[in-house]
């Protein structure tokens, strides 16, 4: 199932809602991303005040300051430097929903809790991180939509052979990431399918859409929900990027393999008649 679709016209998140077979609450999941189009941070921000309880995603801060956490977020925060690109950072305002009566929950680790799963990490895996980030910056900061929204961006319920390897090689970061905070996140559902089950209200899980393959698996394979439907809201419309949406052609591939073979023909040809040239002097 996908959940965050790149293709040469533009990057889609997919609205999932799940329905217990039995009973009347319904969860509706948002995988967000940190940086997208403004319309699209309006459009969700307008769904939300549909629903009768919030689950939100953020690490949340402590009186110790974290440079890791300061690092990963410039990591796309940055991105709003970027004049080739038209995005900007996720910003809904959830104390509003807050104040207007709408619960909005919090099940993330806090920053000090996040520090102390990354520090379990052998060093090494800590150090290739730190190099990483500040390629990952400076492509962000002075690259095009080509560079940025690649079909790497793409998210499925299940996990890549890529990203399983990485889990293997590096458990203890994928714990730091994911682990830990899916748990919380998952339990925090099945309690309010436990305490809020029999009533018919709408819980939106506004979470990155990383996460959201680990609640669909938990909440419908013990817990008897089902996907009853799907939506996609657009992140960033790319038609207007014609470099992109070259990149992103399948039919360029194609294009590409046939001019190959036209080639290899053509240069055989040649081969033979200056085979045949040779034989006849």
């Amino acid at each position: 199932m996908q959940i965050l679709e790149v293709t040469r016209f533009g990057v889609r998140s997919a609205v999932i809602r799940l329905r217990h077979r039995t009973m009347p609450l319904q969860f509706v999941i948002y995988p967000m991303i940190h940086m997208a189009s403004l319309s699209f941070y309006a459009d969700v921000t307008a769904r939300l005040a549909t629903a009768d309880v919030i689950v939100a995603e953020g690490v949340r801060r402590t009186t110790r300051r974290s440079p890791l956490i300061a690092a990963l977020t410039l990591s796309y925060r940055i991105l709003k430097f970027n004049r080739r690109v038209d995005l900007v950072e996720q910003d809904i305002d959830f104390a509003a929903f807050t104040a207007s009566g709408i619960p909005v929950i919090n099940p993330d680790v806090d920053a000090d809790e996040f520090r102390s799963s990354w520090r379990r990490a052998p060093w090494t895996h800590r150090l290739m991180m730190w190099c990483v980030l500040p390629v990952v910056i400076l492509g962000r900061l002075f690259g095009g939509s080509a560079a940025i929204w690649s079909t790497a961006m793409q998210v499925d319920d299940l996990p890549t052979d890529e990203e399983e390897d990485w889990a293997l090689d590096a458990p203890e970061l994928e714990e730091a990431i994911c682990g830990e905070r899916d748990r919380r996140l998952i339990a925090a559902l099945r309690q309010l399918h436990e305490q809020r089950g029999l009533e018919n209200i709408e819980v939106a899980v506004v979470y990155g859409a990383g996460h959201v393959g680990a609640i669909v698996h938990a909440l419908c394979s013990p817990d008897g929900y089902l996907v009853r439907s799907g939506e996609w809201l657009t992140v960033v419309d790319l038609v207007g990027d014609p470099a992109l949406a070259y990149r992103l052609d399948p039919q360029r591939s194609i294009t590409r393999a046939k001019a190959a073979v036209r080639a290899r023909e053509a240069a055989r040809e040649a081969a033979d008649l200056l085979s045949r040239e040779s034989r006849a002097k």
